[in-house]
């Protein structure tokens, strides 16, 4: 049994990386190509592309690399084609893959698509595209079953593929922060969140002389991006060690995206940022239809934690907002009940296991 699984950023090839393993226990003899990143490929995947050739960020970047990502979609199309799968796992990353699964269903290769691109967010009658060229879709927060119910299209809530991770997750005994109360730094994963968050960052640690910061950097990226906080005493840098920060810090700044829920999941109180271009965030205003940008919020249908978005992010701000969450703060024990209610709401299910069960059942159901 072959599976053709593209993810284009970060979270997706964490997710990505859970589903082939989940794949490959079920189905031991499962042959699986990808688009995705390192954790994709250690996780039994035959890499084909990987995320950061990809990873462009806001309307007007996407324009500027529009060459770029067209060669890449004739490429995957050429790809799926000589490899002959039996069917196509898309994970998020709407732009792309959303083009993909037409190209799928119009060459009979049946659609899996895990973890629905944020179309809820704006761009809400893609919801048409999705339900004439995909399969089944597995959702994996509440709302979005509901969200796909307005458009006649029943799709499967699987749970949520973090709560895996998290759960599966064995803490370092040799993590050179354990036990300390550090504030954990989150920039993300592209180029620009990291450029934004690091010119900020400078500034803010200078306003708590007494607190510790370490940077959560990703390898993927050019390190000279961290530069700016290199000869901050106070501010320590690591890579690919964000599980085991979380779980030995006491707050969080941290760039919108899949890392606000999963701030949220290892109890950590967080003030969520973003800034993006500013011809990209003036289209974002007129079509963005969701009022908050984290997924804690959006879960929640509140403001639980605090969303400094464009202008909102300053130095001020950040520094304010950070010592309501700081221990003693004025926020702290409201936020820490609302992440109660969040996990409530998302269960429980082992999510990687229940939808490669179903995607496998599915398949062979095809093949008789």
């Amino acid at each position: 049994m072959k599976f053709y699984i593209i993810a284009g950023e970060r979270s997706g090839d964490l997710h990505g990386s859970n589903l082939i393993k989940a794949l490959k226990q079920q189905r031991p003899n499962a042959e699986i190509r990808c688009w995705g990143g390192d954790a994709m490929e250690e996780a039994g995947g035959e890499l084909v592309t990987h995320y950061r050739e990809m990873a462009f960020m806001g309307f007007f970047e996407v324009v500027k690399h529009l060459g770029t990502i067209r060669k890449k979609i004739n490429f995957c199309k050429e790809d799926i084609l000589s490899y002959k799968p039996d069917a196509i796992i898309l994970i998020d990353y709407a732009g792309f893959n959303i083009r993909i699964a037409k190209f799928a269903k119009a060459n009979n290769i049946p659609v899996h698509y895990y973890i629905s691109p944020k179309i809820w967010a704006w761009n809400q009658k893609r919801a048409f595209k999705i339900k004439k060229n995909v399969d089944y879709m597995y959702v994996i927060l509440p709302f979005e079953k509901e969200f796909y119910k307005r458009y006649d299209f029943e799709v499967d809530y699987v749970g949520n593929p973090l709560l895996d991770a998290i759960r599966d997750f064995k803490p370092s005994q040799n993590f050179a922060f354990k036990d300390k109360n550090v504030i954990a730094v989150l920039p993300g994963s592209r180029q620009q969140e990291v450029e934004q968050m690091m010119e900020n960052l400078q500034k803010v640690t200078v306003e708590f002389s007494q607190e510790h910061f370490v940077v959560a950097g990703v390898k993927s990226l050019d390190k000279t991006l961290y530069s700016k906080i290199e000869n901050q005493s106070n501010v320590s840098l690591i890579f690919d060690q964000t599980y085991d920060l979380l779980s030995n810090s006491k707050a969080a700044l941290v760039t919108s995206g899949t890392a606000t829920l999963e701030t949220a999941l290892f109890n950590v109180p967080e003030v969520v940022v973003y800034k993006t271009g500013t011809i990209s965030y003036a289209i974002a205003k007129k079509v963005v239809k969701v009022e908050f940008i984290s997924l804690v919020n959006l879960i929640l249908q509140k403001e639980a934690v605090k969303e400094l978005i464009q202008e909102k992010f300053t130095v001020k701000n950040i520094a304010d907002e950070l010592k309501h969450i700081l221990p003693k703060g004025q926020k702290r024990a409201q936020i820490l009940n609302d992440y109660k209610n969040l996990k409530a709401l998302m269960g429980d299910e082992n999510t990687s296991q229940k939808t490669a069960g179903m995607i496998l059942e599915r398949t062979i159901l095809v093949d008789l």
